[in-house]
């Protein structure tokens, strides 16, 4: 049994999913995958069906029956997670943006450095992203920058994607109480993570913009992320964050 889980949510990503479930298998550190499909038209499931005949046991997928959004495809999986022994739980993009080298170096700084939250950071040592418009790149970058400010989250890059999590994190924040959906659903786990007392670390990485495929970014979920973050902020000073309630008995 492997001690860590990469979790991997996917819409119509057929060009994509068989390369980087083989990109993450072939790591020397062990690690299972977790696919949550949100019933893709293109047959991205009949792929991953396929591959799980040949990695039993260690390749997963659970599909939803319609397109319900980044935030609850990773909550479903962090649950599916919980169920079972993994102490490490990977949040990795399916189109390459995120590095699979880069997942041994997020688990050391759990494992080995003691960490509750490592962040593969685009931002805490420049601007490490490749291929992205130049204006996409500003809106990220500021966007991050905004965080800071209204929260004082002290992490660079807040609306990062690529993650692992001690899976103590993931049970005591109420996953059930998550209210974003899209691109703020990234900053509501680390800003909890963070109140709740967690430890924190980014590690940098280079986030390379998809070669194939879609993408799923739109203007919309930057809406949701500025309103949000005061929203989150606001939380807080009222004393609203807590955690779950069975983790305040488990600590009584």
């Amino acid at each position: 049994m492997a001690d860590s889980i990469v979790i991997i949510p996917t819409y119509n990503e057929k060009e994509n999913i068989e390369n980087i479930i083989r990109a993450v298998f072939s790591l020397p550190k062990r690690f299972h995958i977790l696919v949550v499909d949100d019933a893709s038209p293109d047959g991205t499931a009949d792929i991953i069906h396929r591959l799980m005949e040949e990695f039993p046991g260690e390749l997963f997928i659970e599909e939803r029956k319609g397109k319900m959004g980044l935030g609850t495809a990773y909550i479903h999986g962090f649950k599916w997670a919980l169920a079972r022994n993994y102490e490490f739980i990977f949040e990795m993009d399916a189109d390459f943006s995120h590095n699979p080298d880069d997942l041994p170096r997020l688990y050391h700084a759990c494992h080995a450095e003691g960490y509750d939250l490592a962040i593969g950071s685009r931002y805490c040592s420049g601007v490490n992203v490749v291929n992205w418009p130049i204006g996409r790149v500003l809106m990220s970058y500021f966007a991050s920058k905004y965080v800071r400010f209204i929260t004082r989250l002290n992490v660079h890059d807040s609306t990062a994607g690529f993650k692992c999590y001690r899976r103590k994190v993931l049970e005591t924040i109420d996953l059930d109480k998550i209210q974003f959906k899209g691109y703020a659903f990234q900053i509501e786990m680390k800003y909890k993570t963070y109140v709740l007392g967690f430890k924190i670390k980014e590690v940098s990485v280079i986030f390379v913009n998809r070669q194939l495929g879609t993408s799923k970014m739109n203007t919309g979920i930057f809406g949701e992320a500025f309103f949000g973050v005061m929203d989150l902020r606001w939380k807080k000073i009222t004393g609203r964050i807590k955690p779950r309630k069975s983790t305040i008995l488990k600590q009584n």
